[in-house]
């Protein structure tokens, strides 16, 4: 059976276009607005969307995602917050969700239970980034038991001795880090990246979506022909801040607004 993040990388290919998934911490300011924001990025056009479970200690995140980790967590934010967001959700009228979690939460709940949760309550993958690629066959199966996909990411610095057997654990598609380091928004993507994407390609069938320093839709359409999705997170959170000081209705036709013009360069 095909699963959701299959399906939503295929329809795009089959448009001639790049999958645009964008990031959104959860509960940021509150998870009411966290929903309304999910129904307007999939109005506006994403494709998938990167739902990130705010950690106190997020060891993959720049400044501006932490900050929005730090404000979630800040207003009360908990897991049962998150399991109660996506339950009242429809989430069969939205893009697949893709929860962005730290193995710590996953542990603490118990692994098999955590993915049994998240399959219930409407996610469609995970992502783990504290879990070494070589250290997640155990999550990987859970995962897969459960019907999820789990995402790995894998940087230009990965070793290629650990690049197949990170794949190997990987469904759904592949998290290609532009840059070693933390996320972030970045005036150019490295001229590096072309050939690192071009060495996954020969090595995974998986889709190769590429995040870190993805921020403008000049980058989104450098990245065509290379990559099969891009993932913005900074430049979207960045926009999010705006809630404390804007009326929601303004802040969330800024989103949509950013969304269509990363869907258009995404495409002929």
């Amino acid at each position: 059976m095909t699963s959701p993040i299959t399906a939503a990388f295929s329809k795009a290919k089959a448009e001639n276009r790049l999958a645009f998934m964008p990031f959104v911490a959860a509960g940021d300011p509150d998870c009411e607005t966290t929903a309304d924001v999910l129904r307007t990025l999939a109005d506006a056009g994403a494709d998938l969307i990167e739902l990130g479970v705010p950690f106190s200690d997020p060891i993959a995140d720049g400044p501006v995602i932490q900050a929005s980790y730090t404000r979630a967590l800040g207003g009360g934010f908990k897991l049962s917050q998150f399991w109660a967001m996506l339950d009242d959700l429809d989430t069969d009228a939205l893009p697949p969700l893709v929860g962005m979690v730290s193995v710590s939460i996953v542990q603490r709940v118990g692994t098999t239970a955590f993915c049994e949760k998240a399959k219930a309550s409407g996610l469609a993958g995970l992502i783990v980034p504290d879990v070494p690629g070589d250290e997640a066959t155990g999550l990987a199966a859970a995962a897969k038991e459960a019907g999820l996909d789990l995402v790995q990411l894998v940087s230009p610095l990965t070793p290629a001795e650990r690049v197949s057997t990170i794949l190997a654990a990987c469904s759904g598609f592949v998290y290609c880090l532009s840059v070693a380091g933390t996320t972030g928004e970045r005036d150019e993507l490295p001229l590096e990246l072309t050939a690192h994407l071009d060495r996954l390609r020969q090595q995974t069938d998986l889709p190769l979506a590429v995040g870190f320093g993805v921020s403008k839709p000049e980058h989104v359409a450098g990245l065509r022909g290379h990559a099969d999705g891009a993932i913005v997170g900074s430049g979207l959170v960045r926009r999010l801040e705006a809630f404390a000081d804007r009326p929601k209705e303004d802040v969330l036709e800024d989103v949509a607004t950013f969304t269509r013009e990363m869907v258009r360069a995404s495409g002929d």
